[in-house]
C-alpha cells in the first residue's frame, strides 16, 4: 500500500516542493528496492576489509598513537563505505538515464536546475548515511565503538556523503557511457579514498606525501569523522570543516551550472 503524499502547496516561494519530493523519493526507492545490493553488500565488503586488516596488521600495529589499531581503523572503513555508495547512487542514476535515453523524463517536469541537483544529491546522501549507519552497527557488534564527539560524526557523515553525491552527479552528467564513470571511480574516487588515511595515520608518511595528503579533501572527511569516534585527529579540525564546506559549495555550483546550461544533457 502506497501512502499518500503529505498535504503541501505545489510552490512556496519559487520551490516546487512536490516535484522535489518526488525526485528525492524516486532516488531513495531506487536503492531500497535492491537493498541486498546497495545496503547489505557494502556492509559485508566493509566487514571483510576489517577482518583482513585486523588479521594481517592488527598484531604488527597494535596502536596508532594512543588508540588501538582496530578502533582507529573502524571509522575510516565506515566512511569509505558511505562515500562510495553516495557516489554510486547519483552517478548510476544519471548515467543509466542517459544511456537508456530517458533522461528527458527527468528534464521535462517543471523542476529548476537547483531542484534537480537537490533531489539527486539528497538521495545520494540518504544512501550514504543509511549504509554508514548499518555498517557502524555491524562493526560495533564486533568491537565497541565510542562517540565522544557526535557532532563531528554527524557533520562529516552528511558533508562527506554530500561531497561524493555531488561528485557522482557531476561525473554522471559528464559521462557519455559507463566506461567514463568507471574512469572517474578508478582514477579519482578510489585513489583519493586510499591515500587519505583510511588505514593508517598520515603522520607516519614521508614529508612529501604528508603534504599531498593534506591537499586531499578525502583526508579531512575521514580525519574529522574519526575524531568524532576516538577524540584524536591528524589535521586541524576546523580547517577540515572549512574544506568540507568549501568543496561542497564549489561542487554544488558546478552541478547546478551543468543542469542550468544543459551540458551533455540536452541536444
Amino acid at each position: 500500500m502506497t501512502l499518500p503524499l503529505p498535504p503541501m502547496p505545489r510552490n512556496v516561494g519559487s520551490v516546487n516542493w512536490i516535484g522535489l519530493w518526488t525526485l528525492y523519493a524516486r532516488e531513495v526507492r531506487r536503492f531500497i528496492k535492491v537493498h541486498q545490493q546497495t545496503v547489505w553488500a557494502p556492509v559485508v565488503t566493509t566487514l571483510l576489509y576489517y577482518a583482513v586488516f585486523a588479521l594481517s596488521l592488527g598484531s604488527a600495529v597494535r596502536m596508532v598513537g594512543p588508540t588501538p589499531y582496530l578502533e582507529f581503523l573502524a571509522p575510516g572503513l565506515i566512511m569509505m563505505a558511505m562515500v562510495q555508495n553516495a557516489f554510486a547512487n547519483t552517478s548510476s542514476s544519471v548515467v543509466i538515464a542517459k544511456v537508456q535515453g530517458n533522461i528527458v523524463d527527468i528534464l521535462m517536469p517543471p523542476l529548476s536546475p537547483m531542484e534537480l541537483v537537490s533531489g539527486f544529491v539528497l538521495g545520494g546522501v540518504t544512501r550514504g548515511v543509511v549504509v554508514g549507519l548499518v555498517t557502524g552497527l555491524a562493526i560495533w557488534a564486533v568491537i565497541p565503538i565510542h562517540m565522544p564527539h557526535p557532532g563531528f560524526v554527524i557533520f562529516h557523515a552528511v558533508m562527506a556523503s554530500m561531497l561524493l553525491a555531488l561528485l557522482g552527479l557531476v561525473g554522471g552528467v559528464w559521462s557519455e557511457k559507463f566506461d567514463n564513470i568507471a574512469a572517474v571511480t578508478n582514477f579519482v574516487v578510489t585513489p583519493l579514498s586510499f591515500l587519505s588515511g583510511t588505514f593508517y595515520s598520515v603522520d607516519t608518511l614521508p614529508p612529501v606525501f604528508w603534504w599531498v595528503a593534506h591537499f586531499d579533501p578525502f583526508f579531512y572527511m575521514i580525519d574529522g569523522f574519526r575524531y568524532g569516534f576516538i577524540g584524536v585527529s591528524d589535521g586541524a579540525r576546523w580547517l577540515g570543516v572549512a574544506v568540507m564546506l568549501g568543496v561542497n559549495i564549489g561542487l554544488w555550483w558546478l552541478a547546478w551550472r551543468m543542469f542550468k546550461t544543459g551540458y551533455k544533457l540536452k541536444a
